[in-house]
């Protein structure tokens, strides 16, 4: 694939990125997709030949990785544990209020969605968060309960994303910020 192609691909999973996150499954119907990518029809269905579930997968992975990067780089701060988490709790904070309180996880949605009803959008929902768990696992170094604490963390805050979103508040990932950093010390 060329430059322009390579271009218009990542413009085309851009745009949807962001219609999902705002707007679910359901807001980003391939005519949204193409008048906020500005792509040409063809491409949609040239990059994506397995149609909306293939585009909208591939979105949430992307999306997936931009937070595993962020958490990564959180991670390699040398932060303790405890404020690892708290940093993680700031910067999807700082996200969703600066959205709008729009965009809250990038996969929740569709998980809550279309999980049942897609095998390729749960696979790609799952893969996400196993993804995450295993990046609070690794932060959580050797503690014997860092399988269960990676879940649970990770419950909490898609759990307190969820009301500061329906409060338009920082309210909730202040507190479970903490009481993660209280189950951390």
């Amino acid at each position: 694939m060329g430059k322009k192609g390579t271009e218009t691909r990542v413009r085309i999973l851009e745009a949807t990125q962001e219609l999902v996150e705002t707007a679910g499954y359901a807001g980003a119907g391939l005519n949204q997709v193409i008048a906020a990518s500005g792509a040409p029809r063809g491409s949609l269905y040239f990059h994506f030949p397995d149609g909306k579930d293939q585009l909208i997968g591939e979105s949430i992975r992307r999306a997936g990785q931009a937070i595993d990067a962020a958490v990564e780089e959180l991670a390699a701060s040398g932060a303790s544990a405890a404020e690892f988490v708290e940093g993680v709790l700031r910067l999807l904070g700082d996200r969703l209020e600066e959205s709008g309180w729009r965009k809250g996880c990038p996969v929740a949605t569709v998980a809550l969605e279309m999980a049942a009803a897609s095998e390729p959008l749960q696979q790609a929902c799952s893969d996400v968060y196993a993804s995450w768990e295993a990046a609070l696992r690794r932060r959580l170094g050797g503690r014997p309960d860092a399988d269960d604490l990676a879940v649970t963390i990770l419950a909490l805050i898609e759990g307190a994303l969820l009301l500061a979103k329906a409060h338009r508040s920082r309210e909730p990932l202040d507190r479970v910020s903490g009481r993660l950093a209280a189950l951390l010390s």
